[in-house]
């Protein structure tokens, strides 16, 4: 795809749901689940603004395992293209 434009812009929701279920089963602590005490407890001091802190943070995961997300979403996509192309 060329510099980020979806062919379908509707799937981004469909394909964020699918990023997380895969990097959940991998064991990746990412996504709205993640509780980092130390970030939690200096938005609570003030610290650090409450707005300037992500929710969807992939900086602590290695290049590798985010590769292996991204791998693993490309295999289930074209899995189930197959499958749709046989049922027809």
């Amino acid at each position: 795809m060329a510099k980020g434009k979806k062919v379908v812009p509707e799937s981004h929701q469909a394909l964020d749901a699918l990023k997380y279920e895969i990097a959940a089963e991998m064991g990746l602590p990412v996504g709205k689940s993640i509780s980092n005490s130390n970030v939690e407890f200096a938005t609570e001091l003030g610290s650090i603004p409450a707005q300037s802190v992500k929710e969807d943070y992939w900086g602590h995961i290695a290049s590798r395992d985010a590769g292996a997300v991204g791998g693993a979403i490309s295999s289930r996509l074209i899995r189930k293209a197959e499958e749709i192309l046989l049922n027809l």
